[in-house]
């Protein structure tokens, strides 16, 4: 069995992506506050490491947008 990799077990990654982010969205980020945005980038990463993984058929059509 493969150990699963997480974003989390390269914290040098992530912090340098807090930075750019943060920065890119002129947003200012405590350094207190990494640790938890860290912990939240490692759930919404494994999120979408399985939506990625779901393989769609060749027919698959994107969903209507419905506006009210």
């Amino acid at each position: 069995m493969t150990k699963e990799v997480s974003v989390a077990d390269k914290p040098n990654f992530l912090d340098a992506y807090i930075d750019a982010a943060a920065q890119a969205l002129g947003i200012p980020v405590e350094p207190e506050w990494k640790s938890e945005i860290r912990a939240n980038l490692d759930v919404t990463f494994k999120l979408a490491a399985l939506v990625a993984e779901k393989e769609l058929p060749d027919d698959a059509e994107p969903a209507p947008v419905y506006q009210a």
